[in-house]
């Protein structure tokens, strides 16, 4: 089965969703940020940050990763971790986050599974994946778009082709908020989304 590093910065959100008994049993290993160059990365299939990493942690870093992706590793990189700082080959673009669009009548957040024979929607569905939104990717030349904006543009991609590893790269951010214990359908993505890391990635 997948062995799964979680890099673990530390806060009250981090230590709910990484140490809690929901999902605990998931991961192999927590590893602070500044400890990622002490790790021997091999050991390992994923890496995983979880969202609202500091960039500033993982930066001195980025060659380490690089290395781990370049052996054929497998990084996975959550929302608000300014992914373009710390790993290679990724266009990101920031946009106005809107707070409250459920407040409105009929309103939808435009996110939408781009691919729906992927594996992963077998185990979340279109009403898991929309909270908010904090940015846009544009994903390399044969990376594969899972979830996108009302724009067509990409929210979670894969990333098979720009290394000889993986990079799953999103904008979500559903360990902040199931650790802090609000906004459900992130807490319904994590209930799908890790075991599938778990047992299929």
């Amino acid at each position: 089965m997948t062995r799964i590093l979680a890099i673990h910065p530390g806060t009250a959100y981090h230590c709910e969703t990484l140490e809690a008994p929901r999902y605990a049993r998931l991961f192999d290993a927590l590893v602070r940020p500044e400890e990622l160059g002490d790790i021997d990365l091999s050991r390992f299939d994923i890496v995983l940050a979880p969202c609202r990493t500091p960039a500033s942690r993982l930066a001195p870093h980025r060659a380490c990763l690089e290395a781990y992706l370049a052996a054929g590793g497998a990084v996975v990189a959550m929302g608000e971790t300014d992914q373009h700082l710390w790993l290679p080959s990724i266009r990101f673009t920031s946009v106005p986050t809107n707070w409250w669009w459920w407040l409105e009548p009929g309103a939808s957040l435009g996110l939408s599974i781009a691919d729906p024979r992927h594996p992963l929607f077998a185990r979340i569905g279109a009403n898991d994946i929309a909270w908010h939104l904090h940015g846009v990717f544009a994903p390399p030349d044969g990376a594969r778009s899972l979830i996108d904006d009302a724009e067509g543009r990409s929210v979670l991609y894969l990333d098979e082709v720009t290394t000889k590893g993986r990079m799953l790269v999103t904008s979500l951010d559903p360990f902040y908020h199931h650790g802090s214990h609000f906004m459900p359908a992130a807490t319904r993505f994590l209930d799908g989304f890790l075991p599938w890391l778990k047992e299929e990635f």
